[in-house]
């Protein structure tokens, strides 16, 4: 079995990771391995800050590791909050205050398109490796649903009609950005450990 550190201290992410990857995987979180500094994210791209994260932890703990990042991408803001939406509202991460600060900027616009992206980089023995997941869907005009975290009441995915948290969380990880990059993650450490075991 792989031990490979997820480089977060988010529960509500952790449940999720270990809901999609299964019990094929050791998984450790930040803590686990007495990490509870707050590993910077201003790079200017998802992917930068993924890999930042990961190479940091990396270097820290010489082990295998996987970091993410994730960015609400809305069309009539151009792209924004993108790289900035855990801060997008300040550096409290207060997603309350972020989404309120979202439906204000989005208060009559007509176009509500917007999409989630997650990108994962993956450091294993020493090398990196990049995968990305990409949702479509559209704005709400007032949040709806109690499950999920982050922006997930303000944003319905494409051919759905129900909000990211009126889902059950089964639900939501057969479908999300997150769902779609951890799954392209859990089948390349699946084809890695068969080619691993095949070579000796």
């Amino acid at each position: 079995m792989i031990k490979i550190i997820f480089a977060t201290n988010n529960q509500h992410k952790l449940s999720e990771i270990k809901h999609l990857l299964g019990d094929s995987f050791d998984l450790l979180r930040l803590k686990d391995v007495n990490i509870d500094q707050d590993i910077p994210e201003d790079n200017p791209t998802l992917e930068e800050n993924a890999s930042f994260k990961a190479n940091f932890i990396h270097k820290t703990t010489g082990m295998n590791v996987f970091a993410d990042d994730t960015g609400l991408e809305i069309d009539e803001l151009n792209g924004r909050p993108g790289v900035h939406s855990a801060r997008f509202a300040g550096e409290s991460k207060d997603f309350m205050a972020n989404m309120e600060k979202v439906l204000m900027l989005m208060k009559g616009k007509k176009n509500r398109k917007a999409r989630f992206r997650t990108v994962i980089a993956l450091i294993l023995d020493d090398r990196e490796y990049l995968f990305e997941g990409c949702i479509n869907g559209i704005i709400l005009t007032a949040p709806r649903g109690t499950d999920g975290f982050g922006y997930d009441p303000i944003f319905q995915p494409e051919c759905e009609m129900r909000s990211f948290a009126e889902m059950m969380l089964p639900e939501k990880n057969r479908i999300s950005h997150r769902a779609v990059a951890f799954n392209k993650l859990k089948q390349f450490l699946s084809d890695y450990t068969v080619h691993n075991n095949s070579q000796r």
